[in-house]
């Protein structure tokens, strides 16, 4: 192989990688888990595109590396690099402390429990054993026979009240890409908040759900 054939090969997929949307998605996905109350739909292809993205960029930065290619160069690179990571990282991140907070919750509703991955769905498992374990050794045990769920705080209780849940009623931070008109909140009978593109807006999570879910708006 010719000297430089295998950079301008390894640039050129490098820039046909980082020429499409995906960083801006990984931004958009990360942006929108941190906002939301509730657990969103795990992004598995976006994700497994990142950590193709990431190898290849590493790839890249050690070929430039060892090529002597100029070290401002090689630091843009890195820069790249470095800013996926962190982004890929943070939404993971950001997924499992939901995880660790709304096990109980997550696992008995069938939609949020579909909303997670594999190896999500194994550290939940993982964590609601650990959990259990936990509060019936250190405590459950040692109080009288009607006190001893950890789902209920007394044998009388009709539902799972001792499982934490997300307050969907939260209100957040939002933007709309696109002007999306009239949009009714809630069957309160109030006026319908009209939803112009690019401007931000505080409202209650739960009102807006279906429209986050469809990629319609965005959380800030």
């Amino acid at each position: 192989m010719e000297p430089g054939a295998g950079e301008g090969s390894s640039t050129d997929d490098y820039e046909s990688l980082i020429s499409t949307t995906d960083a801006e998605l990984l931004k958009r996905a990360w942006r929108n888990e941190k906002a939301a109350p509730e657990i969103l739909k795990f992004e598995a292809a976006l994700v497994q595109r990142s950590r193709q993205q990431i190898q290849l960029m590493e790839e890249t930065v050690e070929e430039f590396t060892r090529n002597g290619v100029d070290p401002l160069t090689v630091s843009l690179y890195q820069m790249d690099l470095d800013r996926t990571l962190f982004l890929l990282r943070s939404y993971l991140r950001t997924r499992l402390q939901k995880i660790e907070k709304y096990v109980l919750h997550i696992q008995k509703t069938a939609e949020l429990w579909n909303r997670l991955s594999k190896q999500e769905q194994k550290f939940a498992i993982r964590c609601v054993g650990d959990l259990t374990q936990h509060l019936e050794q250190s405590v459950l045990t040692k109080l009288p026979d009607q006190y001893q769920s950890h789902l209920k705080q007394s044998g009388a209780s009709e539902n799972d009240d001792m499982v934490p849940e997300p307050k969907l009623d939260t209100y957040i931070i939002c933007r709309s890409k696109k002007f999306l008109g009239a949009f009714q909140l809630d069957d309160s009978g109030e006026e319908p908040v009209n939803i112009e593109a690019d401007d931000l807006y505080a409202l209650p999570y739960k009102s807006i759900k279906p429209l986050v879910e469809s990629g319609q708006i965005d959380l800030v």
